[in-house]
């Protein structure tokens, strides 16, 4: 079986943010789901738009919308653990971006790979309902770390 694997970029995370794992994450596994780490990745992007004075509606004057989703689980995380989300901007072109998220958990002094993910980003305006350009403000906030 062919798996995702995604390589990350050399450069320092565009954010990094911590997210604790709550008992609605768990499957009948007793670990997370795979359905809790697509709202953990939300979670940590809304962080990061926060935390830079945007919103999913209103990113440098551009609206998001996620076009696609890939993530590749790495190892189990579990209730009351605190997941550590970096988050790399990458693929930049004129109207779409990706943001990859590297997620890791700490147990007994090692570091635990939980997954992997990229979410690719389409600039949107909702007015005309259609594809636009990114602006210069968005573009300089995902290429700071270049």
């Amino acid at each position: 079986m062919s798996r995702v694997k995604l390589i990350f970029p050399d450069e320092k995370p565009l954010f990094t943010t911590k997210i604790s794992i709550r008992i609605g994450d768990i499957n009948y596994g007793g670990h997370t789901g795979n359905d809790a780490i697509l709202s953990i990745i939300h979670e940590a992007r809304m962080q990061m738009l926060a935390a830079n004075g945007f919103t999913e509606l209103n990113a440098g004057g551009n609206s998001l919308i996620m076009a696609d989703v890939m993530i590749a689980y790495k190892g189990e995380s579990f209730y009351g653990e605190i997941l550590n989300v970096d988050i790399f901007a990458n693929d930049i072109n004129p109207k779409s971006f990706s943001l990859m998220y590297r997620i890791t958990t700490h147990r007994a002094d090692t570091i635990i790979e939980v997954a992997h993910a990229k979410t690719g980003l389409v600039c949107f305006n909702y007015t005309i309902r259609k594809i636009v350009l990114m602006t210069d403000t968005l573009n300089d906030f995902l290429s700071r770390t270049k």
